[in-house]
């Protein structure tokens, strides 16, 4: 059993990180990136190409997830996509969020494709985990910045997650609500909301699981990790995370923040703080704006660990909005990271630095790796028999909502 699977509990907050985060423990490191590149999957897998019907869905099925996106070859352990999540808005949101085809034979004109939930394999659970995983990774914006200062950043009620809705209740900013909470009849894929579909999957597999040693973890990237938020406190509040019938029992729920903007107000982060099965770690990069926002009225949930990406021989100096908020060089960041009263950088965690490179130019160019590499060959058109050229970036093996 490895040395993760003997103190999973530790590396996900039951003491709260302490002693573990200035510098990183070797292995909290290690399970930190593991949740990274659930929540880097989301955006390799999603379809950008605006020309495409398919765009705003994933471009790979469930059974060939992790295989397609890279997490299989040289990973130990192993997981099972069980669920694809889909989300509406009945707000009005910049185009970052909800990403629309201009095709007249659009596959949805109000959902978008923006997670999913996945369960460790038998051979993962005993070999490298330690107990059954059960992950949901939730997707990031897949545009600049532009979406911050775009952004009305109003607080709201959350009925749908607290059971009361009175004044002095807790209050959530509207936009993450509005996604994770909305629902659209004229939209197949969200006859029920995120949050319904969500809540759904987890409460079928803590049930199918309940005899077994559990933890669920959720993962995000930017928006993503708003949303990671309100599903954290929400499986808590809501007991989604106990099973039916052995109301005593109550599995560890752990977040993951990558990035994070926030999410509520001091109520909302008091109500956080007191679940005693709920933990929240953030990782904030010393120069992204995103987790500072909004401003005012909001508060921060959770421990937080600080890396400081400008510290890092590989990357190009001294950044920019871009490549400080993304979330490859934060996982650099946690691999190479010293802690921070050093401006040492070393990689402690064996991870290619062509990765930067997937979605930006972020590597200094003496390493010679392209820039933005990550595409489909030719764009995801396909020469047919007869020589035409036709666009097939859409795996529809799985596309049932």
């Amino acid at each position: 059993m490895s040395s993760i699977a003997q103190k999973w509990r530790i590396l996900s907050g039951e003491n709260n990180w302490e002693g573990l985060l200035d510098p990183p423990d070797i292995d909290l490191r290690q399970h930190i990136i593991h949740y990274g590149e659930m929540a880097q999957a989301t955006y390799d897998t999603f379809n950008s190409e605006n020309a495409s019907k398919y765009a705003g869905t994933s471009r790979y099925a469930k059974k060939d997830l992790f295989a397609k996106v890279g997490l299989e070859q040289g990973n130990q352990v192993k997981y099972r996509v069980t669920k694809y999540l889909y989300a509406t808005s009945s707000m009005e949101l910049p185009g970052a969020f909800l990403f629309k085809s201009i095709s007249r034979e659009a596959w949805s004109k109000e959902s978008n494709w923006i997670g999913f939930v996945a369960v460790a394999s038998d051979e993962g659970k005993n070999n490298d985990l330690g107990r059954r995983d059960i992950v949901v990774a939730w997707r990031g914006t897949v545009e600049a910045l532009e979406w911050v200062n775009d952004f009305e950043f109003l607080l709201v009620s959350a009925p749908k997650i607290f059971k009361e809705n009175d004044d002095d209740k807790a209050k959530v900013h509207r936009g993450w609500y509005s996604l994770y909470t909305s629902d659209d009849p004229r939209s197949a894929f969200n006859k029920t909301s995120a949050r319904d579909q969500v809540l759904s999957e987890i409460s079928k597999l803590v049930e199918e699981y309940k005899n077994e040693e559990i933890s669920i973890t959720i993962t995000g990237h930017s928006m993503g990790a708003a949303i990671a938020t309100l599903n954290a406190i929400d499986i808590v509040s809501n007991a989604i995370n106990m099973p039916k019938d052995q109301p005593n029992k109550s599995f560890l729920v752990t977040a993951f923040l990558f990035a994070c903007p926030r999410v509520g107000d001091s109520k909302f982060k008091q109500i956080f703080s007191e679940h005693k099965n709920l933990r929240a770690l953030r990782i904030q990069n010393s120069l992204d704006v995103v987790p500072h926002y909004p401003l005012l009225g909001y508060s921060i949930v959770g421990q937080e660990l600080n890396i400081d990406t400008t510290k890092s021989m590989y990357l190009k100096s001294p950044g920019n909005l871009e490549t400080w908020h993304n979330l490859e060089c934060y996982m650099h960041g946690i691999a190479g990271t010293q802690g921070s009263d050093t401006d040492e950088f070393k990689l402690e965690i064996n991870r290619d630095i062509a990765l930067i490179n997937k979605h930006i130019s972020g590597l200094k160019d003496e390493y010679c790796v392209p820039d933005s590499w990550w595409i489909e060959k030719n764009k995801g058109m396909v020469q047919q028999a007869d020589g035409s050229w036709v666009l097939m970036d859409h795996e529809s093996d799985d596309f049932d909502p």
